[in-house]
C-alpha cells in the first residue's frame, strides 16, 4: 500500500474554495485504478489548513493520479489559494488486518 498526506494551508476566506474543489474531484479520484481512499480533512483548530489522505494499492497507482486530469485540475485550483507550499509526505506501509 501506498499511503500520502498532504498539507496545505489557504486564507480562512479561501478554505471552503479548495474544500469544494477537493469534493469536485472526490468521485473521479475514487474511481481511479488503485484508489483505496482519499479523504479530506478541515482542521478544527486552524481555520486556514487542509489535510488530504489517499491510500492507493502501489505507487504506480498514484504516480497515474498524479498524471490525471483530476490532479491537473485541482492544482490549478488549489495551488493560487495556497499561502505555503504544500507538504506531502509519502509512506509505504503493509496492512496488517482491517477490523470493522
Amino acid at each position: 500500500m501506498f499511503i500520502a498526506i498532504v498539507d496545505f494551508q489557504t486564507t480562512a476566506t479561501d478554505r471552503p474554495h479548495a474544500l469544494a474543489q477537493l469534493d469536485r474531484e472526490f468521485r473521479e479520484v475514487r474511481g481511479m485504478p488503485g484508489n483505496v481512499a482519499f479523504r479530506v480533512y478541515a482542521s478544527r483548530d486552524d481555520e486556514t489548513r487542509v489535510t488530504l489522505v489517499h491510500e492507493w494499492t502501489d505507487e504506480e497507482s498514484f504516480s497515474g493520479y498524479q498524471r490525471s486530469e483530476s490532479f491537473a485540475r485541482s492544482g490549478a485550483v488549489l495551488r493560487p489559494m495556497m499561502t505555503a507550499p504544500p507538504v506531502s509526505r509519502r509512506f509505504r506501509a503493509d496492512l496488517l488486518e482491517t477490523v470493522a
